[in-house]
């Protein structure tokens, strides 16, 4: 039965199979795909989340936390136990324009309990709501579970497959969702047609040690061609240098020590440190791309967060919409699940109600990208530094504004759900 969380086992010769049956399935254990099913089982609904790593670490994943996500903590009871976890705050947003340092945001005036932006490690993130869900006796989580097909009966989506350290894994489910990022085997395999916005740019993460000399505050830099970002790690910077699209190669061909010392004019402090870029392979690349499914769903099927809208890094948002698309689509669809009844209604509900913040969180990266990172990366020289950072600079009130959109977002989305007493 479909009703209750069951366990079976199918041999064939050599081959092991387990089959799980749940109300929902997950594909993905990101942001977006550990909320939902946090929320979901909150609401009484059975899930399985599959995540096909054995652990949520990994270098370079995006790791702000803003306000809006900390809200939906705060509606969960859990933002105190949350923010023990190591953390840097950030209040305001500024960067350093050549010679000068132009402010950008302030948070401090945001209508939220947390007005900063926390940055932590997405892998902390995502342990402990996964803790939290544990709790749940209707919450599963299943790591090193790779998914690799969707088991569809008379045109509908009925479960998934995905492969094991112990063989396949079924899932049978009232519904699948897949929350597996922009590189999503799910949405591919429901052949959902994508929409590719395009980016002009990609990004280099590395990771440098930090000093007690070197101060705390995440730090920002625009030259002509270039733009460099430290994050402070505590013992380390998780660092960002952004590139025009496809510019790796050319880097490569100048060689690793021309690269270290671009880096060393950008924040000259940093010295020797520059070094423990080794080689190459400590230069992860993140190929940029903005991209949106035309419709997020099939029946029996569902996709949400970078599965179903990649961003870009500007503003670090992705994190957050993927939040704000699980809390929208636990909200609609935790009762039709109960009732064992999800319609292409319902589905077309969650994309109707995020559909107006992706689309105006892409446009207004699409508008940064033409208007100040294009102009910047393409650049010999900066004379004056772009208008729309001018204003901000010039207007503090104005502040206020990127920082709603960029610790808010669009339609913010709150909590609606009842806890149902766990058994």
């Amino acid at each position: 039965m479909l009703g209750a969380l069951t366990w079976g086992c199918a041999m064939s010769g050599e081959a092991k199979q387990k089959t799980i049956s749940a109300q929902c399935a997950i594909a993905g254990g990101g942001p977006a795909g550990v909320m939902l099913g946090f929320l979901l089982a909150r609401a009484g609904v059975k899930v399985v989340v599959l995540e096909k790593h054995e652990d949520f670490f990994r270098d370079f994943r995006g790791d702000t936390i803003h306000p809006s996500t900390l809200e939906v903590m705060d509606e969960l009871s859990l933002l105190d136990a949350f923010l023990k976890l190591p953390h840097e705050k950030v209040e305001h947003l500024s960067a350093e324009i050549g010679d000068r340092t132009v402010k950008i945001a302030d948070f401090s005036h945001l209508p939220t309990v947390a007005k900063y932006i926390a940055f932590m490690p997405q892998w902390d993130f995502l342990d402990f709501l996964a803790a939290e869900g544990k709790k749940n006796p209707k919450f599963h989580l299943r790591l090193g579970a790779d998914v690799d097909e969707l088991l569809t009966e008379g045109g509908k989506v009925v479960g998934l497959k995905a492969a094991t350290h112990d063989g396949d894994l079924e899932v049978r489910a009232d519904l699948v969702v897949g929350t597996d990022g922009r590189h999503s085997t799910v949405r591919s395999l429901a052949r959902l047609e994508v929409e590719d916005i395009g980016a002009p740019m990609d990004v280099l993460w590395m990771r440098l040690s930090r000093t007690p000399e070197d101060g705390d505050d995440t730090f920002g830099r625009i030259e002509p061609g270039r733009f460099f970002i430290m994050i402070n790690r505590g013992d380390y910077w998780q660092c960002a240098y952004v590139i025009p699209k496809g510019g790796l190669n050319q880097l490569r061909r100048n060689g690793l020590e021309s690269f270290r010392l671009a880096i060393m004019a950008l924040k000259p402090s940093l010295g020797a440190r520059v070094r423990e870029l080794e080689s190459w392979d400590d230069v992860k690349l993140l190929s940029v791309k903005v991209d949106r499914l035309k419709q997020w769903f099939r029946p029996g099927l569902l996709c949400i967060g970078d599965a179903a809208h990649a961003m870009t890094p500007i503003g670090g948002v992705g994190v957050n919409l993927a939040v704000q698309d699980a809390v929208a689509a636990a909200n609609i669809l935790a009762l039709p699940l109960l009732e064992r009844n999800v319609t292409e209604a319902d589905l077309a509900q969650v994309q109707k109600r995020r559909i107006l913040p992706v689309k105006l969180t892409q446009r207004m990266q699409v508008f940064l990208q033409d208007r100040v990172i294009s102009s910047v990366l393409s650049a010999s020289e900066i004379t004056e530094i772009p208008f729309p950072l001018r204003m901000l600079n010039d207007f503090p009130l104005l502040r206020r504004i990127p920082a709603r959109i960029v610790g808010l977002g669009i339609r913010p989305e709150h909590v609606a759900l009842p806890e149902i007493p766990r058994a």
